[in-house]
């Protein structure tokens, strides 16, 4: 839903054939914990790891397309610079995180949460302060993004 409506459809069908620099950054840890509620964690044995992705790709069961870019691991568009790429992956940002576009979890005791990573974009927002949260994460294996 939210890429068939975003505002610039022209800049929208150049995304279509773009690829997104997609890494975990160990290198830049400091940089991308500054932003987040959850923190992440060094790992002194891992190496960088870098994957080109689609920044639209097409879900394989629906055929709807979904933006395939996510602010903590999006790191630059492919034959751009970091630079260059942030006004055009902020404007994706902000465009998918429009109310009309979220879903707001309340959590209570005994709930269980489960989205479709494929074509969701999530976010842990940190308004549990002073709380535990404890999270299993499962990722069911399937296909590459095309």
């Amino acid at each position: 839903m939210a890429i068939s409506s975003f505002s610039n459809p022209v800049r929208m069908n150049h995304a279509y054939n773009l690829l997104n620099l997609h890494s975990y950054l160990t290198s830049r840890i400091s940089e991308r914990n500054a932003g987040r509620s959850t923190r992440l964690k060094a790992d002194a044995d891992a190496k960088e790891n870098l994957a080109l992705r689609p920044m639209v790709r097409t879900h394989e069961e629906t055929g709807r397309k979904c933006l395939y870019v996510n602010f903590p691991f999006t790191w630059q568009i492919e034959g751009l610079s970091r630079e260059e790429s942030l006004p055009l992956l902020h404007q994706l940002y902000a465009h998918a995180a429009r109310p009309e576009f979220a879903c707001r979890f309340r959590w209570r005791k005994g709930l269980l949460a489960f989205w479709d990573n494929r074509c969701t974009m999530h976010y842990a927002c940190n308004d549990y302060q002073g709380k535990r949260r404890e999270m299993h994460r499962m990722t069911i294996a399937g296909g590459r993004p095309q």
